[in-house]
């Protein structure tokens, strides 16, 4: 069970979530129960940003759908592939019945939908202005080459699930991206566009990225904390650690 989400998690936002941030750390905290969370941080070599996915497992209804409990960066991307939304469900059990079909059937749809791309750029640049026709972002380009031997397995295999298919040996982001392409270009199935970050920075960084920190924004927070410190149903004991914790992480920040 552990390895399985370890290594789909990692499949998954290298893979299904395709927003130009590469995988590069991973790591995967668990009890003696099975309860586990993942933390991994990419990074777009392009833009110079780094992103932080977090996975609680209790939480995980599907690996495919809406898995995240909460996704961290420094900005928002205009448009990514974004497979594991609600929205791209149409996209997910189209892409489970193309690998249904025979990969000779395959190799006409992707060459089809090879000469629609612009036609699919067209249609996004009318919901997203940042979408640049001459130049397709990453998410919108029909992949040149795609591993046609996890067709092949899939093709063997008949998944039942879009989770099913994600596994296959060889589905990686070259492939799934094809997949979700030809459902949208040929079928017209919808898929959603929107970067999920769920969270950013809000107080600045250290290092002036996004913004140079801002110490009024951080007594704002700090105070807020304190607040609902003193609000909460706590023991004496818990509340006056809680609260220590607090006042040096205040000392830490500003001397």
């Amino acid at each position: 069970k552990l390895i399985r989400a370890s290594r789909l998690t990692a499949k998954v936002d290298n893979a299904v979530l395709q927003d130009g941030y590469q995988i590069y750390h991973h790591a995967i905290i668990f009890t003696e129960d099975g309860d586990w969370a993942v933390i991994q941080q990419g990074m777009n070599p392009d833009r110079g940003y780094a992103r932080r996915y977090h996975w609680l497992g209790e939480r995980v209804e599907c690996f495919v759908v809406e898995p995240h409990s909460g996704i961290a960066s420094a900005r928002r991307e205009a448009i990514v592939l974004n497979m594991v939304s609600r929205g791209s469900e149409e996209a997910r059990r189209a892409s489970v019945d193309l690998v249904a079909e025979n990969p000779a059937r395959l190799i006409r749809l992707l060459n089809l939908a090879s000469r629609r791309q612009e036609t699919l750029a067209a249609a996004i640049s009318d919901e997203v202005e940042e979408v640049d026709l001459e130049r397709l972002p990453p998410a919108l380009e029909m992949p040149k080459r795609i591993d046609w031997n996890a067709i092949r397995r899939a093709y063997d295999v008949k998944p039942r699930s879009y989770e099913e298919l994600v596994e296959i040996r060889g589905m990686g982001p070259s492939t799934i991206r094809a997949l979700a392409l030809i459902s949208a270009l040929i079928y017209g199935v919808r898929i959603d566009w929107r970067d999920p970050v769920k969270f950013a920075f809000a107080v600045g960084g250290k290092d002036g990225v996004p913004y140079p920190v801002s110490r009024k924004t951080y007594d704002e927070a700090l105070k807020f904390m304190q607040q609902v410190l003193d609000g909460a149903d706590l023991e004496a004991r818990e509340k006056r650690l809680a609260l220590r914790r607090l006042l040096a992480l205040e000392r830490k920040l500003f001397g």
